[in-house]
C-alpha cells in the first residue's frame, strides 16, 4: 500500500492510524512499531510510542466481539454478591462485563492477571484501597500461574468464585480453584477471532514484511494468527516466511516468546507485563 510504504521510510510522517505526528524528534531508525492489540486497547500504547519518537501503526491481530448469547454473563453479574471472588482474565473481559454494570459492590473481591487489567478496572472506577484486588505479586508477570501464587486458595474452600473470560479460555485458574474446594463458575464475556486475509490486508502485510519492523505482540493467539496470514500470502511462500522470521518481536510473557521461537522467529525480546516495560524495550533497541 503506497501510504504505508511512505511511512516506513519517513519516521516523521503522520501515523496512518493515529491523528497526528510524533511528539519528539524521531530516533535514528526507519522501523515501524506495529501494535497488534485489539483496536480498543491499542490507542494509549500507540500514543506513548509516538511520544517516544517512533512511528506507530495499529494492526489488530485479534478481533473482539460480543458472545452470541449474553444471558449467562448478565445472569452471573446480577448475582455478584453471591461470589467471594470474581476473576477477570483480561482487559477485554473487564470492559465486556462493565458494559452491563453500574458499579461494583465493595465487599466482593476481584482478581486480575496483569497491570493492563488493573488499569481497565481503574477506568471503571474500581481501584485500591476502596476495593480488594488480587494480582500477581510480581507485576512483571501477567498470567494465571502468578495470580494463583498471590491467592490463599484454602480461603476459598466451599465458597463461590466467578471467572469472567473470553470464549475458550484457559482452564488453569478454574482447575486450581476447584482443586482447592471452591465452587467455580466460568462465563464467557467476549469472543475472539483472527482477521480474514483480504486483498487489502495481504498488501499491507507484504509492505510491512519488506523490511524488519518492531512488532508488539501481547497474545500467543494473535501471533499464531499472524503466522497463518503470512502463510496464506501466496506467491513465494518461503520468501514471505523468511521475512516474517526476520521481524523483531517485543512480547510481555514467556508463553508468547515460546510460541514465537516455535514459529522460527529469531529476534524476540521478553519484557514482562506492562506498557512501560514494552516501551523501555523498544527504546533499548534503537
Amino acid at each position: 500500500m503506497p501510504e504505508q510504504a511512505a511511512v516506513a521510510t519517513d519516521p516523521v510522517a503522520t501515523d496512518p492510524v493515529a491523528t497526528g505526528p510524533v511528539a519528539r524528534e524521531p530516533v535514528a531508525t526507519d522501523r515501524l512499531v506495529i501494535i497488534t492489540r485489539p483496536r480498543a486497547q491499542a490507542d494509549a500504547l500507540a500514543q506513548a510510542v509516538r511520544e517516544s519518537g517512533r512511528t506507530a501503526l495499529i494492526l489488530p491481530l485479534l478481533q473482539i466481539g460480543a458472545v452470541d448469547d449474553t444471558a449467562p454473563l448478565k445472569a452471573a453479574l446480577a448475582r455478584l454478591r453471591d461470589f467471594a471472588l470474581v476473576a477477570f482474565v483480561s482487559p477485554n473481559a473487564i470492559d465486556a462485563a462493565f458494559a452491563y454494570l453500574d458499579g461494583w459492590p465493595p465487599e466482593v473481591a476481584l482478581a486480575v492477571v496483569g497491570e493492563g487489567s488493573r488499569a481497565a478496572l481503574a477506568r471503571h472506577g474500581v481501584a485500591a484501597p476502596g476495593f480488594t484486588i488480587f494480582s500477581p505479586l510480581d507485576a512483571a508477570h501477567s498470567d494465571s500461574e502468578h495470580l494463583l501464587q498471590s491467592l490463599d486458595l484454602a480461603a476459598f474452600h466451599g465458597r463461590r468464585v466467578l471467572i469472567v473470560r473470553g470464549d475458550g479460555g484457559r482452564e488453569l485458574l478454574a482447575d486450581a480453584l476447584r482443586g482447592a474446594g471452591a465452587e467455580v463458575e466460568a462465563v464467557a464475556a467476549y469472543r475472539r477471532s483472527t482477521p480474514v486475509l483480504t486483498a487489502e490486508l495481504a498488501a499491507q502485510l507484504r509492505a510491512l514484511l519488506a523490511q524488519p519492523n518492531d512488532w508488539i505482540i501481547t497474545s500467543s493467539e494473535a501471533l499464531r494468527g499472524l503466522a497463518g496470514l503470512v502463510a496464506a500470502l501466496g506467491g513465494d511462500a518461503g520468501a514471505w516466511q523468511q521475512r516474517f522470521q526476520q521481524q523483531r518481536l517485543v512480547v510481555p510473557h514467556a508463553r508468547i516468546a515460546a510460541t514465537a521461537h516455535a514459529l522460527g522467529l529469531r529476534h524476540v525480546t521478553l519484557t514482562g507485563s506492562g506498557d512501560a516495560r514494552l516501551l523501555a524495550a523498544l527504546q533499548s533497541q534503537e
